[in-house]
């Protein structure tokens, strides 16, 4: 069965029940397989057919969910572009995968037009008739065929699509729904953007038992008052995100004032560390399952860790553990080695997650090397200790920036924290933002000091700045160029 055919299923077993909420409009699970059926018809008539991509640029709503599930029951492939991402971007994403159709809505259905200058173009909201008597729409497609494309920042500045196939998602949402074991009277919230790989849980886990997915607008995303209210009035029975907006809920949003949900059962964080000192607050507010999953786009979730009493006990954030969704994981050593207990490497990842590839850029071997580097825990499962573009060379040290960060969250005045290197050669130094507890006024001093309780003099932060919060990219993962700019401009007003 492919992604599509969730629905499709869904809609017979549940036709009644709400299958996605937001933007002020439910659609249950007949009203979503209706409108795909008939905006898979209106693509069809625009020339869409199996392996064509369409790309979506939309905010959040249950019309662009369906949406997808119409490209899908063509067997073609969606592009989804953020509502807030710039129209010159959209552009350059829909020439990359050759877009046979973009579609989007209000005024920037006469922005993309200019902008691509040819191309269909269509309206996500146009009034689509139920035709009843219409046959449904189910192209056959096999499961290394591509379903949709994730388009991610490149280091050398230009977007790289991630392709990922049916067989991919599927094996992980296979693996999801097995490990949360839902049902149709679930209530999954969806707080990453459709453009997140996160986003992949809450809509398929949901769709494949015919429980409901409610989306979070983007304009509540980093809310976090406005996110606790969400969580209780819609009354989430799992909930998805990366650990900034945990944090966030917990700050500033009053998370932990109020009983935590009856039925939330299951918190699940993602795509950074999270302090453990919230993990601790998490855990004493609720008896929700805590569950710590990893993988980057191009593998989706590869690990994955369920916390127990004795993470609780440890400075360092929760293990990110052993393989899922089937995938093999291991850690290779600078010498091409495996690495054992007690050794750090390379997490690799070879198994039925793995990317297709980069879209135009050539199939992906079968494994995909991560960048993170890992140390292997006695058991055989893995920390995470940091990116290998974040291991350092500052006066001649190799420096896991991770390290450093994982250190300072562990001090008990401290909410959050980010280490960065500025300048160059000689003139690079290690600089550290550091994000206090609600009420505390650590000093800079007794920071340092506490670093080098813990850590070797050349790995004692040269600079440490004290910020309400710390900047971040639209996926909510820190912004770390934003950072070094920050330093910059603090340096030069001391100066």
């Amino acid at each position: 069965m492919n992604l599509h055919e969730l629905v499709i299923r869904s809609a017979q077993l549940h036709p009644g029940r709400p299958a996605v909420t937001g933007s002020g409009r439910e659609l249950s699970y007949r009203e979503l397989d209706r409108r795909a059926d008939a905006f898979a018809r209106l693509l069809a008539r625009a020339g869409v057919g199996r392996g064509d991509r369409v790309v979506l640029w939309s905010d959040k709503s249950p019309s662009v969910v369906a949406a997808m599930q119409a490209v899908l029951r063509l067997g073609a492939v969606h592009v989804p572009q953020d509502g807030t991402a710039p129209v010159g971007r959209v552009a350059t994403v829909a020439r990359d995968c050759g877009a046979r159709v973009v579609c989007t809505t209000g005024t920037r259905l006469a922005e993309v037009r200019t902008a691509l200058g040819d191309g269909v173009v269509l309206d996500l909201d146009e009034h689509l008739p139920d035709d009843e008597e219409a046959p449904p729409v189910n192209t056959e497609v096999k499961p290394d065929d591509p379903a949709f494309i994730l388009y991610t920042s490149g280091s050398t500045g230009s977007p790289k699509g991630v392709s990922i196939s049916h067989r991919n998602a599927r094996s992980f949402i296979d693996w999801a729904v097995d490990l949360l074991a839902p049902g149709p009277e679930d209530r999954f919230a969806n707080h990453a953007p459709l453009v997140f790989d996160l986003s992949v849980l809450d809509l398929y886990a949901a769709f494949s038992v015919g429980a409901s997915v409610h989306l979070v607008p983007a304009e509540l995303a980093y809310a976090p008052g406005e996110l606790v209210e969400f969580l209780h009035r819609e009354r989430i029975t799992v909930w998805y995100s990366v650990p900034s907006a945990l944090i966030l809920m917990i700050r500033g949003g009053g998370l932990l004032d109020r009983p935590a949900p009856a039925g939330l059962r299951a918190v699940l964080f993602a795509g950074e560390p999270f302090p453990v000192t919230h993990v601790r607050r998490l855990a004493e507010w609720t008896n929700a399952r805590l569950l710590n999953l990893y993988g980057p786009t191009e593998t989706n979730v590869c690990t994955w860790h369920e916390v127990v009493p004795a993470d609780l006990e440890r400075e360092r954030p929760v293990p990110i553990g052993k393989a899922a969704s089937g995938d093999e994981v291991w850690a290779r050593t600078d010498a091409g080695s495996v690495a054992g207990p007690g050794e750090q490497g390379e997490l690799v990842v070879s198994g039925p997650t793995v990317m297709l590839g980069y879209w135009g850029r050539g199939p992906c071997p079968g494994t995909y090397a991560t960048g993170d580097i890992v140390l292997v825990l006695p058991d055989g499962s893995f920390d995470y200790v940091g990116r290998r573009d974040h291991a350092v060379k500052v006066r001649g040290h190799r420096i896991e920036l991770g390290e450093i960060e994982a250190t300072c969250n562990a001090h008990d005045e401290v909410e959050n924290a980010a280490v960065v290197v500025a300048g160059d050669g000689v003139d690079a130094r290690l600089v550290a933002f550091v994000v206090p507890v609600e009420g505390a006024a650590p000093g800079t001093l007794a920071l340092r000091r506490h670093l080098a309780e813990r850590l070797p003099s050349y790995m004692i932060a040269n600079h440490v700045h004290l910020l309400p919060d710390l900047p971040r990219t639209p996926n909510g993962k820190i912004d770390r160029p934003a950072l070094v700019r920050r330093h910059l401009t603090l340096s030069k007003g001391r100066s």
